[in-house]
């Protein structure tokens, strides 16, 4: 019996705070930091999926923030951020379509 040794790169799905983030500024609203991370935070609160500490999961959503403005899918105006229309493209949703569209 052979073993085949997957050569590829997998890519990774974005994680839960990606998601929260994505959700929270695919709405036309813009949003200051703050404001942002307290809803994310209250979103992962209620899927139980917030641990690691407040001051941590403020830390990895600033750099998951900054991640997306970095790529194009969130606006930074001075203190404010905004999704722009691709912001979907950060969600595990539109990463599985893509990877089913190469294999198809």
């Amino acid at each position: 019996m052979s073993f085949h040794k997957k050569s590829a790169f997998a890519r990774r799905l974005p994680d839960l705070v990606t998601e929260e983030l994505a959700s929270a500024l695919s709405s036309k609203t813009t949003f200051e930091f703050k404001d942002l991370f307290e809803l994310v935070h209250q979103n992962l609160k209620a899927r139980n999926a917030a641990s690691g500490g407040e001051e941590m999961l403020r830390l990895r959503s600033y750099e998951k923030l900054q991640n997306l403005v970095n790529r194009g899918l969130v606006e930074k105006l001075g203190k404010e951020y905004k999704g722009t229309a691709r912001v979907h493209e950060a969600s595990s949703a539109y990463a599985a379509a893509q990877e089913a569209a190469a294999e198809a």
